[in-house]
C-alpha cells in the first residue's frame, strides 16, 4: 500500500517525487510509502531545449534532464519506489485507497497524484469523468485537463502540470508539482502548515 502514488516521470510528477522525498526526516514523514510511475514517452520533454529555465544550464536537452531527474530522485532519496516501463490503465476507487491498474501491475495507494501531458490521448478509466477542455490553451490544439480547485480534483486523487490547467512551461510545471508536493505534506501533518527545505546552515 503505497500512502501517494505520482503517476508521471515528467517535470511536474518528479518535482512533486523530489519534494516529498526531501521530507522524508520529518516525524510524520518516515512512515510514509512513495512511489512514481516514471512513463515518460509521451514528454514533451522529449524534444525540448532550454534557455529560459532558471537554473537550468542553457541548452540543456529536455531527454537529459529527464534522464538525470530520475538519476537525481534515486541517488537522494532512493526510499521512493521507482516503477518503469509500465502505463496506468485504470484507476479504481475503494473505501479507503484507490487500485491503480497499469498494463503490467496492479498497486494499492491512498493518494494519487497525475502529473502527465494535457493531450487529448488522454484515457485513463475512473479520472476521464473529470476531463475538460483546457482552459489556457489554444482550442484548436484541443488540449485537455482535469477538472480541479487548486490541484485537487476529488478527495484523494491530485493533478499537476499542465493537466492541471498551467500553460507550459517548465518552470510553472516544477512548481505545480511541489505545490502539490507541500499540500500532501500538509495533509500528513494533520493540516497543519509545512513544507520541505534544505539549508547549509548547521543548527
Amino acid at each position: 500500500m503505497f500512502d501517494t502514488l505520482i503517476i508521471g516521470g515528467g517535470v511536474s510528477g518528479m518535482s512533486c517525487a523530489l519534494i516529498l522525498g526531501s521530507g522524508h526526516k520529518k516525524a510524520f514523514v518516515q512512515d510514509k510509502k512513495i512511489g512514481i510511475i516514471t512513463h515518460q514517452k509521451a514528454s514533451s520533454l522529449q524534444d525540448a531545449i532550454f534557455y529560459n529555465a532558471y537554473g537550468i544550464p542553457a541548452g540543456t536537452l529536455g531527454s537529459d534532464l529527464l534522464n538525470n531527474s530520475i538519476d537525481q530522485l534515486k541517488e537522494s532519496y532512493p526510499h521512493i519506489s521507482q516503477i518503469s516501463d509500465e502505463k496506468v490503465l485504470k484507476v479504481i476507487r475503494e473505501e479507503n485507497s484507490f487500485q491503480v491498474i497499469t498494463n503490467k501491475s496492479t498497486y494499492q495507494t491512498k493518494i494519487i497524484v497525475v502529473g502527465i501531458g494535457s493531450s487529448n490521448l488522454f484515457d485513463i478509466e475512473g479520472l476521464n469523468q473529470y476531463v475538460i477542455p483546457h482552459q489556457k490553451s489554444l482550442p484548436e490544439k484541443q488540449r485537455i485537463q482535469l477538472k480541479n480547485i487548486d490541484h485537487k480534483v476529488a478527495e484523494g486523487i491530485y493533478v499537476c502540470g499542465t493537466l492541471a490547467g498551467h500553460r507550459s512551461q517548465l518552470a510553472i510545471a516544477a512548481g505545480s508539482g511541489a505545490s502539490v508536493a507541500t499540500d500532501i505534506l500538509v495533509l500528513w501533518n494533520n493540516g497543519i502548515e509545512t513544507h520541505s527545505h534544505d539549508s547549509i546552515k548547521t543548527k
